[in-house]
């Protein structure tokens, strides 16, 4: 009997466990350990292995774990970094819920710090006085489901004491989509409202902490340096234009030569046109969601393009003005376009062509064929593949 395909898993121990097909991509533990950078941040498209790969780090290093069925004959359990298997307190947080009205958002992101204190209510045993001061509070407003204001900004940074304290070992963090509550505001534009808090817990958690060993954040859209991270100068941002970990997100072609065969399909002309052209680095990209999607059912099909309302988008089309036009007619009509790109802050910060430009390609209509000056931030910009190019310009007609 055949591997089961992965379609929307979200487990990396269900993953393994349960005779799924896994695409080895534990070296990008081994990298994470060597590059040794406090907090990371890297950004790509939906639907390309950000969750499962969290999933994975989160596995490798919690400390309350036995994971070696787990990662037992993967590439990661043949390197000296083995051995850091499960010797983390490790938490492991997901914004990607936190979506619908304000109210929703604020009580998602107070859901997901309450489990963390249930999962880890051992290390609340023996506070002080004044640590049971901060818990009882901190666990008041997690459970005020009726309060939507957020004000646990130290909720995170306390969790992370305690669990040193108790371990006697500094603590890892991994946060999945931690832009979606700011993409979720910003549609309903109240984006202050989340803002002020979410920064606070962060820069808590990742800069003034002392209990933090590494961090990483994963998203589709980076918010900027001179908002939520804004003092975090020890933060590491990778974009789909930097190789570091380029090759763990979306499939390599050997890849996905190698999963299609498996289910006897072949790589030909034509599933290249539709799901390759992506270009992380200098590296070859497939759309991993789209290739599954295929190898399940057979049939040359959209699968990627359907996942998603695109609000955000529209909304930021809406918004656009006519030299955007103008270049992106260009973009038609050559099938590739040079232009100013901004990468480092979000467009729902900055509403300017460039960081409309740079939406497109954190979010996967666009992806960067050349950087022609690293300086000046200029790149030529094309589609990817056929599966985008029908979405790209219903997008853009509206």
């Amino acid at each position: 009997m055949k591997l089961k395909l992965p379609l929307g898993l979200k487990s990396y121990e269900k993953l393994k466990r349960e005779n799924y097909y896994a695409v080895d991509k534990t070296l990008m533990i081994k990298d994470f350990l060597e590059r040794g950078n406090e907090v990371t941040m890297i950004t790509r498209p939906r639907k390309f292995g950000k969750t499962i790969n969290m999933s994975m780090m989160a596995e490798f290093f919690d400390i309350t774990k036995d994971s070696k069925d787990i990662f037992e004959g993967t590439n990661i359990m043949k390197t000296e970094y083995a051995s850091q298997m499960n010797q983390y307190p490790t938490i492991f947080l997901s914004f990607a819920n936190a979506k619908g009205v304000i109210e929703n958002i604020i009580n998602v992101i107070k859901e997901e710090l309450l489990s963390k204190y249930d999962q880890f209510s051992y290390v609340f045993q023996n506070l002080s006085e004044f640590e049971i001061h901060s818990y009882n509070l901190i666990k008041k407003e997690l459970m005020d489901t009726e309060n939507k204001s957020l004000l646990v900004s130290d909720g995170l940074s306390f969790l992370m004491e305690q669990l040193e304290k108790y371990y006697n070992k500094r603590v890892m963090v991994f946060i999945d989509d931690y832009d979606v509550p700011f993409i979720e505001s910003y549609k309903q534009e109240k984006y202050e409202k989340i803002w002020q808090t979410l920064h606070n817990m962060l820069h808590s958690a990742f800069k003034t902490s002392n209990s933090l060993q590494y961090g990483m954040l994963v998203g589709m859209q980076r918010v900027g340096k001179s908002s939520i991270f804004s003092g975090l100068n020890n933060l590491y941002v990778c974009t789909v234009k930097d190789w570091e970990y380029s090759q763990y997100f979306g499939f390599s072609e050997e890849e996905t030569k190698s999963l299609l065969e498996y289910y006897e399909l072949s790589l030909n002309e034509e599933v290249k046109q539709m799901y390759d052209g992506y270009r992380f680095a200098d590296l070859e990209i497939y759309n991993p969601w789209s290739i599954i999607n295929y190898a399940s059912r057979k049939k040359l099909e959209p699968y990627w393009v359907n996942t998603s309302s695109n609000k955000m988008i529209r909304k930021a089309m809406a918004m656009r003005d006519r030299s955007f036009d103008r270049d992106y007619e260009n973009l038609i009509r050559l099938g590739t376009i040079k232009t100013f790109v901004r990468m480092e802050t979000s467009f729902y910060e900055v509403n300017t062509d460039a960081s409309l430009w740079g939406l497109f390609i954190n979010a996967g209509y666009l992806t960067i064929d050349e950087i022609i000056s690293e300086r000046d931030s200029i790149y030529s910009l094309r589609i990817p593949n056929e599966e985008v190019q029908k979405e790209f310009q219903k997008l853009t007609a509206d």
